[in-house]
């Protein structure tokens, strides 16, 4: 998400100065994500990549990683792919990616992130985005539907599916929806080399929903509250 998202942070600113997988490994989009052509325009690609070595450039957004010493990270060793999966479930209860709060232990320093829009190299560059992004959200929201590992040529991987929502603090409120998953490639040593999302619509229109007002449109933080005040009453 951090492709799309870049485009969210220069609209902002312009405006305020224990299953076995195997057949997910050919693509790291699930089966239900492949019902129509998904390619992302050359263009689009290039135009998220400048966006968010600008933004990045710009940002004096502190990087909590900065401050992480190697010998402690290095401390850290998992033993069988439950371990990464326990990290993993960890961070989709803290709502990582809507609140910048993850684990940097479980990623290789030079891991590889990508989603439809962009890709570059580098945990710490993640967490940068991470930190330039979220203060951007409103009532954000991230819903982890399903944790699964898989096997395939005796490589271990992890697919997590998910539910995305949050509303955008531009002036017309657009609401961000998307049904998600994201594939984590493991190493030898059980520490991921490559985070793969992909989503359920294509790159153009997820990008056209942050010029789409949010009028009468209600996201899943406020469905929950709502189902909340139903079981109340009840």
């Amino acid at each position: 998400m951090a492709g799309i998202c870049c485009f969210t942070t220069a609209s902002v600113l312009l405006f305020q100065s224990p299953k076995k997988l195997h057949a997910l490994r050919c693509c790291s989009e699930t089966p239900k994500y492949r019902k129509k052509d998904m390619t992302t325009p050359s263009f689009l690609k290039i135009a998220v990549s400048g966006l968010t070595e600008i933004l990045r450039l710009f940002s004096s957004t502190p990087n909590r990683l900065d401050v992480v010493s190697d010998i402690e990270t290095d401390k850290v060793s998992f033993s069988c792919v439950d371990d990464i999966i326990h990290v993993l479930k960890s961070d989709y209860e803290k709502e990582y990616f809507v609140t910048g709060s993850f684990s940097p232990e479980v990623y290789v320093d030079d891991c590889i992130f990508e989603d439809p829009t962009i890709r570059f190299r580098g945990k710490a560059l993640y967490s940068r985005n991470l930190n330039l992004l979220v203060p951007f959200f409103d009532q954000p929201s991230i819903i982890l539907q399903q944790l699964e590992k898989g096997n395939d040529c005796d490589k271990d991987f992890v697919v997590a599916s998910w539910k995305l929502s949050t509303y955008l603090k531009l002036p017309w409120r657009p609401l961000i929806c998307i049904d998600g998953s994201t594939v984590y490639d493991l190493n030898s040593n059980y520490q991921i080399v490559r985070h793969a999302e992909s989503w359920n619509i294509s790159a153009v229109e997820a990008i056209g929903q942050i010029f789409t007002p949010s009028f009468g449109k209600t996201n899943l933080y406020d469905l929950r509250f709502i189902e909340g005040i139903r079981e109340d009453v009840h």
